[in-house]
């Protein structure tokens, strides 16, 4: 049996994608179970101060915990504004106010406030990313196209603290293949709560 460092990324995903829809098939309420959890962590962030600018979310794929919404609870509850990310289908990406404005397939396909100007990385407090997997170090594996690796890879989005949201069944013991330009995530939310990266 090939070991993850071993086995190249498409594989990993195939097993992950098997590994994440097998788990929310087994439990329905997982998805909410981990919006849930999401929810007490932004609380947590806010109380102590660590939210003060927007929240970054993202238009859920099919089998992504959909984290939507949560928009709701920052605007109302916390007073928080939202933004979600939008690609150019080039290998670019970056994120924009979600207001109540309608949204438009970006391009990548996704949902996307296409009508709203670029935020900077200093009006981002927190960045709520999918992905397929991640390891203990805060590797993430995500779909291949790179727009999240990219973006954090830009000096002034790198300091953006940035969570992975996944059920527990796709964090992975072993560690992921990286590469040079993967940044690792401070964190991520699943069902069982915050897990921070190991350091």
């Amino acid at each position: 049996m090939q070991t993850f460092d071993e086995a190249n990324k498409a594989n990993l995903r195939k097993l992950f994608r098997t590994r994440r829809l097998l788990a929310l098939e087994a439990e329905p309420t997982l998805q909410a179970r981990i919006r849930d959890q999401a929810r007490q962590e932004l609380r947590r962030r806010h109380r102590e101060g660590d939210l003060r600018r927007s929240v970054g979310l993202y238009w859920p794929l099919p089998g992504e915990v959909d984290l939507t919404p949560l928009r709701l609870d920052l605007v109302n509850e916390l007073g928080l504004s939202t933004a979600l990310p939008v690609a150019d289908g080039q290998g670019n990406m970056t994120y924009r106010p979600w207001t109540a404005a309608p949204l438009a397939q970006d391009g990548c396909g996704i949902l996307a406030p296409l009508d709203q100007p670029a935020l900077s990385a200093e009006q981002i407090s927190l960045l709520l990313v999918p992905a397929l997997a991640v390891d203990r170090m805060g590797i993430r594996l995500g779909y291949g196209g790179g727009y999240y690796d990219r973006l954090r890879c830009l000096e002034r989005w790198s300091g953006v603290p940035a969570l992975v949201v996944l059920p527990s069944a796709c964090v992975s013991v072993q560690p992921l293949p990286s590469d040079p330009w993967d940044q690792p995530f401070q964190g991520w939310l699943s069902e069982n709560g915050f897990h921070q990266t190991l350091t």
